[in-house]
Formats: C-alpha cells, sequence, structure tokens
C-alpha cells in the first residue's frame, strides 16, 4: 500500500505542484490525474500552485492541451499572478525579458513595457533565441550598473521538459544577483503566492495543509516556512535522489523534514 492510500484526514487542502509532479511539460504523469480527482472525491480541496511566470488562465489552457480534466482541481495560483499584480502598481516604465509568448500574454492582462528607459524590468525566463543562462551576463551586467530592478516571475532555476533540462528565470536572477543587481522574487518558496493560494480555498488553518512538490528551494522550503505538511516527490528535478539530510539545519528549519517521500502520485 502506497502512502497515498493512508494520507490523513486532516489535510483538507492539497497544494501541488504542477511540473515534474503531474506532467513533465509534454506529458501528464501516468495516475497523477487519477490521484487528483481522487482527492476531490475525498472531499478535499486541490489547489495547483506553480511558479509559471504567467496568468492562471494561460496555466489552465497548457493544462488542457496536455490533457488534465477539468474535475482535477479546484483553483490555480501561479506566481505570474502575483507578479503582474506588482507591475501594475509602478507608475514608471518597465521593461521585459523573456519569450515573445509570455510578452503577449502579459500585454493581453495589462502590462505595458518599453525597450528602453525603464527603471523595472519583468523577467518571465529565457527568450526565444538564446537558450544559455551565460548568453545573458552581459545584458544582466549593464542592468545591475543602472541599478534597474529586476521582477522574477519565476523563482524555479531549471524545468525538465519532456526529459531535457531547462534554465528558468531564476537562474538568471541569480546571476543578476551576484552582479550586484536587485530581484523582486514572485512565486515559491515567497508567501505571496501561498497566501494567494490559501484564499482560493478559504484559508484553512496551516496544519490542514499539504505541500506536495518536487523541488527542494521552493516546493520544499516554502511549506516549511508556512508551516505546512509537506510530501517530496523524488520523480521530478532531483531525478530519484533522496531529500538531503542536511536540508532543515542547511535552511535554519530545525527539525523540519517531510511527511513522506515518494516517486510520484501513483
Amino acid at each position: 500500500m502506497s502512502f497515498w492510500e493512508t494520507l490523513d484526514p486532516k489535510y483538507s487542502l492539497i497544494l501541488c505542484d504542477i511540473w515534474g509532479v503531474v506532467h513533465d511539460g509534454v506529458d501528464l504523469y501516468p495516475g497523477s490525474a487519477d490521484r487528483l480527482r481522487e482527492w476531490r472525491e475525498q472531499g478535499r480541496k486541490v489547489i495547483l500552485i506553480t511558479n509559471a511566470p504567467r496568468t492562471a488562465e494561460a496555466v489552465e489552457a497548457q493544462l488542457a492541451r496536455i490533457g488534465l480534466p477539468r474535475d482535477a482541481w479546484d483553483g490555480i495560483a501561479t506566481s505570474g499572478e502575483a507578479g503582474i499584480d506588482a507591475i501594475k502598481t509602478l507608475a514608471h516604465p518597465t521593461g521585459f525579458l523573456g519569450t515573445r509568448q509570455d510578452r503577449q500574454i502579459l500585454e493581453d492582462h495589462g502590462l505595458v513595457f518599453s525597450d528602453d528607459g525603464f527603471t523595472d524590468i519583468a523577467v518571465t525566463g529565457l527568450d526565444d533565441e538564446r537558450d544559455r543562462v551565460e548568453d545573458y551576463r552581459i545584458q544582466l551586467g549593464t542592468l545591475a550598473e543602472r541599478d534597474v530592478l529586476f521582477h522574477c516571475f519565476n523563482p524555479d532555476r531549471i524545468v525538465v521538459r519532456g526529459g531535457v533540462t531547462e534554465p528558468c528565470a531564476g537562474a538568471l536572477a541569480d546571476v543578476y544577483e551576484g552582479l550586484g543587481g536587485r530581484v523582486e522574487w514572485y512565486g515559491k518558496p515567497f508567501h505571496t503566492i501561498y497566501d494567494y493560494a490559501m484564499s482560493l480555498a478559504g484559508n484553512p488553518p496551516n496544519e490542514a495543509v499539504l505541500a506536495v512538490g518536487d523541488a527542494l528551494i521552493t516546493d520544499m522550503l516554502g511549506a516549511a516556512k508556512q508551516g505546512f505538511g509537506a510530501v517530496f516527490v523524488q520523480g521530478g528535478i532531483h531525478a530519484g535522489e533522496p531529500f538531503p539530510d542536511d536540508f532543515a539545519p542547511q535552511y535554519g528549519l530545525g527539525d523540519w523534514s517531510p511527511v513522506a517521500v515518494v516517486d510520484s502520485l501513483r
């Protein structure tokens, strides 16, 4: 019998990561849709929580293309939503770094970008032409010298798409900070995305929340900082690695550890 078959009924809210847990960017993982549906049939709420640098609407469309049924979840919380809200409050020019598709999505939701003279830049990830983080170092150095505030819409460093590792906006943000630049982070492990996810589920007590994810410094660290239970899924970006023994002391988390370590949602 798997861990999931004996899941404590006290967990009335499941905050489930998407990429690396439910799908690999191309295909659904076997059994993932059935597990999400099972949780809902048990009376639990399922909020998909993701560092996707775009809107919940765009993520929902992607999930539909991959084949995740709409009855498998109750709501979606994205880092992109938090970033959009922040950029909308700015009264000065904002730059953009990311794909043309991401730019179009953000512009369709009311953001206006400038190609020069900006003091802030919204970063959703790598662009359509350069696929190595190192290719951005000169550009990032110039922005850091101008003290442009880097708004990181996706704190993930890497993602695995169909078995191929790709860098994300978080990897660019790390370089930018290393060059002396300032970064504003959105998404896991920062509280804003969790506040939004909790509000979608009616704000249950922390002890009723179980976070499920495959990334240590986003999913697991975020859950620990919020005081949630957590399940570490080994089958995602850490590719079968065990949960590290020094994780809690490394981040000042006392004796915190995940509720369970599993291979997948099956």
